[in-house]
């Protein structure tokens, strides 16, 4: 026979009401405000994206007889600002990079030591091992190809 100790135990077992349940998986306060400001901003940023499209796609319609009755004007002008920007741009890029140069340079032949130096030594090294060599090779075989040239003109 159950008593009501079990009965209450086996009550207590059940799943809880739906209500509980939903409480237990709704979202905080917080939660809800960031779901709510995301909503939102999506929303308003669809929309401007809307617009804008529509906006470009209106104004290329309208603008699109005009540019072309006018492109004789504005391709010239617009090649020739091409040019102007890019050489000036080359010019300042080149001008930072002499600027850059000259400042390492100092720095190197002062002795501070600037970034990339311990390369520039190690290179320097190697060149002037390689030149030993070549100069040692030279001398080596320089020789055994004047005894080889005497052998083959004697009288010379």
């Amino acid at each position: 026979m159950a008593t009501i100790s079990d009965h209450h135990r086996h009550h207590q077992q059940q799943p809880p009401p739906i209500m509980q349940r939903l409480r237990h998986h709704s979202l905080n306060s917080t939660q809800l405000m960031g779901l709510t400001t995301l909503i939102i901003s999506g929303a308003i940023l669809l929309i401007l994206t809307g617009i804008t499209i529509t906006i470009t796609l209106l104004s290329l319609i309208f603008f699109t007889p005009i540019i072309i009755l006018t492109s004789p004007i504005w391709v010239p002008i617009g090649t020739l600002l091409f040019v102007l920007i890019a050489g000036f741009v080359s010019v300042c890029g080149s001008g930072l990079f002499v600027v850059f140069a000259v400042t390492w340079m100092y720095k190197y032949f002062k002795g501070l030591h600037p970034v990339g130096s311990d390369r520039v030594d190690y290179a320097r090294s190697r060149i002037a091992d390689t030149a030993s060599h070549v100069k040692d090779y030279a001398w080596e075989y320089g020789g055994y190809f004047q005894g080889k040239v005497k052998d083959a003109a004697p009288g010379a």
